[in-house]
């Protein structure tokens, strides 16, 4: 058999992950079997951008299977796009993988028919796609084999535990007696809640993410120190601290943080507020998953008040309790989005920017042309719900956190592959990213690494 990768989408940029792996049989028929790995949204300023709404490269109909390693929107948000437009194979991933896609893409539909309504164009999809999509979905658990199909083409896949959010996945296929991966995003291990990424063995070809490709984290224990001191240091003075989260991890993880502080009496026991639906409604995902968990994290469950529950914990589903947290003393607001491109974040930024005695943590990647990205950049005035904002409040970094591996940690997991690589596709990260991640192969391991181009098309030697 005869196979080939095509790169649309995460090359070039961290988000918008869209790859094909074509497989053609012996005798060289042109009927080949064509299997997607994921299918997310491109994310900056906005969602529902002009990028997100454009014509597949490749006709939908015509795809047999789609995987899906986690349930990010940059990895899964086009999924309904893709059903309308007219795929009708299966789709596959690890139970919690669906659970969560299935919260996310509904949530996601407000923001999409908001940003639709300003545009006056039609929603980039509807829930009847979303329900077709759930329809289609079918789950598979880590390491169990399974095959993909079509006519005389036939090939293995398995999952492995990526470590990145709960239930994420790599996933390895078998052709020809050889091992092409896609690693989807790998997580900052050792994790909170998490078991470290799976190391992988006799790899030919494997295609990986490159997010901090160019960069190291800061150590968890500093990022700790640091979320310690800030939670100190503002509410000594009364003020609030924002921290924008994602839905999925990055909530979870901070809870489990801060509850955990509050225990050891390390932080005053102020109230905090989890201030985004989703996140709740993940969170009980999470809470059904602990099979998922870590040694030490499974132990923290089986406490009286579990992991992801404390007295100090305030849940504000609806948008008047929302609206009543500002009537709070000091505080801690937990809410999306992790990039402040929408959410009720926006509202708590708006209000507390200003305030010299507030505080935002930044916790997570922060994309180009979001929100995020120009207070991490440092600017002193942002446009906030079309009001001009002038930021006073104390704005921090703390990489620790972060669910993607940093440059080292990228280099040590390829060379743990290394014995049989034949060449390294380095993605899904900015172009610098990317590069500098390429170059680092090449010289620490003599590696052959490229970083594709959108669009680009490369035929593997099986």
């Amino acid at each position: 058999m005869k196979a080939s990768i095509t790169f649309h989408g995460g090359v070039g940029s961290v988000t918008g992950a869209n790859f094909l792996l074509e497989v053609y049989p012996e005798n060289g028929g042109v009927d080949s079997l064509k299997i997607l790995v994921d299918c997310g949204f491109f994310q900056g300023s906005k969602v529902a951008d002009d990028q997100n709404r454009q014509k597949f490269a490749y006709d939908p109909a015509s795809i047999d299977y789609l995987l899906i390693t986690h349930a990010h929107l940059d990895h899964i948000g086009r999924i309904p796009k893709l059903v309308k437009d007219g795929f009708k194979g299966k789709i596959y991933s690890t139970p919690p993988t669906r659970e969560i896609s299935e919260l996310s893409l509904i949530d996601s539909m407000g923001v999409l028919e908001k940003e639709s309504r300003g545009s006056n164009l039609p929603p980039i999809y509807t829930e009847q796609d979303v329900e077709q999509a759930m329809r289609l979905w079918e789950v598979r658990n880590y390491h169990e084999s399974f095959s993909l199909e079509k006519g005389e083409v036939k090939i293995s896949v398995q999952m492995r535990d990526a470590g990145h959010i709960l239930g994420s996945s790599m996933f390895e296929f078998i052709v020809n007696n050889k091992k092409i991966v896609f690693t989807g995003d790998l997580g900052n291990s050792p994790n909170l809640l998490l078991p470290d990424t799976e190391v992988l063995k006799d790899v030919d070809y494997l295609l990986m993410e490159s997010v901090y490709g160019d960069r190291n984290h800061e150590s968890r224990e500093l990022s700790r120190e640091k979320l310690e001191d800030i939670i100190e240091n503002t509410m000594k003075i009364g003020g609030t601290l924002m921290i924008p989260v994602f839905s999925i991890e990055r909530t979870q993880e901070m809870i489990y943080e801060i509850e955990k502080m509050m225990d050891e009496g390390r932080i005053p026991p102020v109230p905090v507020f989890l201030d985004s639906p989703l996140a709740i409604k993940v969170t009980s995902i999470y809470e059904k998953h602990i099979n998922y968990f870590n040694q030490s994290a499974l132990a923290q469950s089986h406490l009286s008040h579990g992991l992801f529950k404390f007295p100090q914990l305030r849940q504000t589903l609806t948008t008047d309790e929302s609206r009543a947290i500002a009537g709070e003393g000091q505080k801690i607001i937990l809410a999306g989005s992790g990039m402040s491109n929408g959410g009720r974040i926006l509202h708590h930024e708006k209000r507390y920017l200003s305030d010299p005695n507030s505080a935002l943590i930044l916790a997570g990647y922060q994309a180009a042309g979001s929100l995020g990205r120009q207070l991490e950049d440092g600017l002193k005035r942002v446009k906030i719900l079309g009001q001009e904002i002038e930021i006073r409040a104390k704005i921090i970094s703390v990489s620790g956190y972060s669910g993607h591996k940093g440059s080292d940690d990228l280099l040590d997991f390829v060379t743990k592959a290394s014995d049989n690589l034949k060449k390294v596709f380095v993605v899904m990260g900015e172009t610098k990213s990317s590069l500098y991640l390429v170059q680092k192969i090449r010289d620490y391991l003599g590696l052959d690494a490229i970083a594709p181009s959108p669009g680009e098309r490369v035929e593997l030697s099986l």
